[in-house]
């Protein structure tokens, strides 16, 4: 019974069914704008006045560092996105969000397992007739060479 039983909630293994062609080529883990609300910019308006600012980290790791099996400690660790980042920001205020993207780039770069990466911010409440003013920094060649 309990062959039967493990059978039915056995993940199954399709190890040899995916054509070459459609085999992984890059791995990614997204945090997708995530919600802080810190004292940045250098208009009179912005000084001492803490405002949303988005961030989206986009990290690309080797195969190694992207877990196959649905263990945790095979994973790369994603919840030192929001951490790091919040303590990056913690007590502490920027001018410019070119700083803070530049500040977040170094911690996720120097993490094991990294490729490439692309960071970006924005701040969705600064132009009533915009989604959003921000800035992007990525290890992405834009000449594509």
């Amino acid at each position: 019974m309990s062959n039967i039983s493990d059978s039915l909630t056995a993940t199954p293994r399709l190890d040899g069914l995916v054509p070459e062609r459609l085999k992984p080529r890059t791995r990614k883990i997204v945090l997708q704008d995530y919600e802080l609300n810190l004292d940045i910019g250098f208009h009179d308006f912005e000084v001492g006045n803490p405002q949303r600012l988005l961030v989206t980290a986009e990290v690309w790791v080797e195969e190694a560092a992207f877990a196959s099996a649905d263990e945790a400690d095979k994973a790369w660790d994603y919840d030192f996105l929001r951490t790091e980042i919040a303590a990056l920001v913690a007590d502490r205020r920027f001018n410019l969000q070119e700083t803070l993207v530049r500040g977040i780039y170094d911690l996720v770069a120097a993490r094991r397992g990294v490729t490439a990466l692309r960071i970006s911010t924005r701040k969705p409440d600064i132009y009533p007739d915009c989604a959003g003013v921000g800035v992007e920094l990525s290890s992405f060649d834009p000449d594509g060479s």
